[in-house]
C-alpha cells in the first residue's frame, strides 16, 4: 500500500531566526499602527468622550440620592398605606357576616385612610403599589366584580413560588365566572406552569383538566390529567387522579 511522504526544501542556516525577528517586527509595527490611530481617535473625539464619562458620573452620582431621598422614603410610606387596607382584607378572609363590606373598605379605604385602588394608583411603580393590585384584584373578584378583578389582577407581577401562579389563578376563576372557559383554561395552564412546584401547579392543572371536561376537550384533559399523576404524583389532586383519567378516556373514544 502505497504512502504519501511529504518532501520539503532544506532550511538554510540562519533562516529561521530571520524570519522570526520579521515576524516580530510586523506583530510591533501592527501595534505600534492601531494605537496611533486609537490616539488620533481619542484627540479627534476627546471632548465628546469626556461629555459622555461627565454624563455617566453625574447618572450614578445622582442615582444613589434618589434611591436614598426619594424611592426608599416612598416606598416605605406605600408600605404604611397599605397596612390599612390589608387589615379589612384578613378579616374579611375569616369572618363569616359582612364579608362584601369588609372587602369593598379594604378597596375603597375609610376614616381617611386609602383603600388598595388609591394605594395602586398613588404608589405605582412601587412594591406596595404592585401588591396592592393583587389584593384589588382578589378583593374584587371575591365581591364578584369579575371584570375589575381580571383588570388589577393582570397588573400584578411577581416572581414570587405562589403568588404569581395564584395571581394567574384568579383570573381563570374570574373567567370561569363569566363563563369565559376558553380563556380560563389558557390562564390555569398559565398559572400551572408559571412556577413549577407541587403545590400551585398540580392545582391549577386539576382545575384546567376539569374546565377541559367542560369545553368537551377530551383528549387534551387526559394528557393534563395524566401530567398530574406523572409529574405530581404525592399532590392532593392526584390522590384521585386515577378516577379523572378513567372518565377523559372513556369520553374521548366516544
Amino acid at each position: 500500500m502505497a504512502t504519501y511522504k511529504k518532501t520539503g526544501s532544506k532550511v538554510k542556516k540562519g533562516q529561521h531566526k530571520t524570519e522570526e525577528h520579521s515576524t516580530t517586527a510586523d506583530v510591533f509595527n501592527t501595534l505600534d499602527e492601531t494605537a496611533s490611530r486609537s490616539e488620533k481617535f481619542i484627540f479627534k473625539n476627546q471632548k465628546t468622550i469626556f461629555i459622555v464619562l461627565g454624563l455617566v458620573v453625574i447618572l450614578i452620582l445622582g442615582y444613589l440620592p434618589y434611591q436614598k431621598y426619594i424611592t426608599a422614603p416612598k416606598e416605605k410610606e406605600a408600605a404604611n398605606e397599605l397596612a390599612f387596607p390589608k387589615s379589612y382584607f384578613e378579616d374579611a378572609g375569616t369572618s363569616s357576616v359582612a364579608v362584601d363590606s369588609l372587602y369593598t373598605l379594604a378597596l375603597n379605604g375609610a376614616d381617611g385612610k386609602l383603600g388598595f385602588v388609591d394605594v395602586a394608583s398613588q404608589y405605582s411603580g412601587t412594591k406596595a403599589g404592585n401588591l396592592a393590585n393583587y389584593y384589588a384584584g382578589i378583593s374584587y373578584l371575591k365581591i364578584k366584580n369579575y371584570k375589575e378583578a381580571i383588570d388589577y389582577l393582570e397588573k400584578f407581577n411577581s416572581e414570587d413560588e405562589l403568588l404569581g401562579p395564584t395571581a394567574k389563578g384568579a383570573i381563570a376563576d374570574a373567567f370561569a365566572d363569566i363563563n369565559q372557559p376558553e380563556d380560563a383554561l389558557d390562564f390555569y395552564l398559565e398559572a400551572a406552569n408559571l412556577k413549577d412546584n407541587n403545590f400551585s401547579s398540580p392545582l391549577f392543572l386539576f382545575k384546567a383538566g376539569n374546565t377541559a371536561m367542560d369545553l368537551e376537550k377530551f383528549s387534551k384533559a387526559l394528557d393534563i390529567f395524566n401530567r398530574i399523576k406523572t409529574d405530581y404524583p404525592n399532590s392532593d389532586e392526584a390522590k384521585n387522579i386515577d378516577i379523572y383519567i378513567s372518565k377523559a378516556t372513556y369520553a374521548s373514544k366516544k
